[in-house]
Protein backbone atom coordinates (compact mmCIF):
# COMPACT_ATOMS: atom_id res chain seq x y z
CA UNK A 1 0.00 0.00 0.00
CA UNK A 2 1.52 3.16 -0.83
CA UNK A 3 2.02 5.65 1.47
CA UNK A 4 1.89 9.92 1.06
CA UNK A 5 3.59 11.77 3.47
CA UNK A 6 1.18 15.10 4.58
CA UNK A 7 2.33 17.71 2.22
CA UNK A 8 1.64 16.03 -0.68
CA UNK A 9 -1.75 14.44 0.21
CA UNK A 10 -2.66 18.72 0.42
CA UNK A 11 -0.89 18.78 -3.06
CA UNK A 12 -2.79 16.02 -4.70
CA UNK A 13 -5.45 15.15 -3.07
CA UNK A 14 -8.47 15.18 -5.84
CA UNK A 15 -5.64 12.82 -7.61
CA UNK A 16 -5.50 10.79 -4.61
CA UNK A 17 -9.74 10.70 -3.56
CA UNK A 18 -10.07 9.53 -7.48
CA UNK A 19 -7.61 6.79 -6.76
CA UNK A 20 -9.02 5.59 -3.42
CA UNK A 21 -12.22 5.77 -5.37
CA UNK A 22 -10.75 3.63 -7.81
CA UNK A 23 -9.97 0.92 -5.18
CA UNK A 24 -6.54 1.79 -4.58
CA UNK A 25 -6.26 2.54 -0.71
CA UNK A 26 -3.43 4.60 0.38
CA UNK A 27 -1.74 6.18 3.78
CA UNK A 28 -0.91 9.44 5.08
CA UNK A 29 1.69 9.66 7.11
CA UNK A 30 3.02 12.70 9.19
CA UNK A 31 7.02 12.99 9.81
CA UNK A 32 7.79 9.39 7.67
CA UNK A 33 5.26 7.67 10.81
CA UNK A 34 1.75 6.60 9.27
CA UNK A 35 -1.18 8.42 11.02
CA UNK A 36 -4.55 7.56 8.98
CA UNK A 37 -5.49 5.10 6.13
CA UNK A 38 -7.79 6.17 2.80
CA UNK A 39 -9.89 4.08 1.36
CA UNK A 40 -13.35 4.06 -0.78
CA UNK A 41 -16.16 3.95 1.58
CA UNK A 42 -17.63 1.47 -0.95
CA UNK A 43 -14.38 -0.24 -1.59
CA UNK A 44 -14.04 -3.81 -0.86
CA UNK A 45 -12.45 -5.08 2.21
CA UNK A 46 -8.45 -5.46 1.72
CA UNK A 47 -7.06 -8.76 1.16
CA UNK A 48 -5.42 -10.12 4.34
CA UNK A 49 -2.13 -10.91 4.23
CA UNK A 50 -0.50 -14.08 3.85
CA UNK A 51 0.28 -15.70 6.83
CA UNK A 52 3.21 -18.37 7.26
CA UNK A 53 2.37 -21.58 7.14
CA UNK A 54 0.10 -21.43 4.29
CA UNK A 55 1.53 -24.53 2.58
CA UNK A 56 1.42 -26.89 5.68
CA UNK A 57 1.75 -29.89 4.89
CA UNK A 58 2.94 -29.71 1.53
CA UNK A 59 6.74 -30.31 1.70
CA UNK A 60 8.85 -32.01 4.34
CA UNK A 61 11.81 -29.96 6.15
CA UNK A 62 14.81 -31.97 6.90
CA UNK A 63 15.63 -32.55 10.85
CA UNK A 64 19.32 -31.05 10.56
CA UNK A 65 18.56 -28.50 7.84
CA UNK A 66 19.98 -25.82 9.77
CA UNK A 67 23.44 -27.92 9.89
CA UNK A 68 23.29 -28.99 5.88
CA UNK A 69 26.55 -27.58 4.43
CA UNK A 70 28.11 -26.88 7.63
CA UNK A 71 31.47 -28.40 6.98
CA UNK A 72 31.61 -26.17 3.45
CA UNK A 73 30.90 -23.03 5.33
CA UNK A 74 33.11 -23.42 7.84
CA UNK A 75 35.93 -24.32 5.23
CA UNK A 76 35.00 -21.50 3.31
CA UNK A 77 35.09 -18.95 5.83
CA UNK A 78 37.92 -19.95 7.60
CA UNK A 79 36.54 -21.31 11.33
Amino acid sequence: MESVNMHEAKTRLSQLVARAANGEAFIIARAGKPVVRVTAIDAPETKAQKRLGFLAGEFNVPDDFDRMGQEEITHMFGG
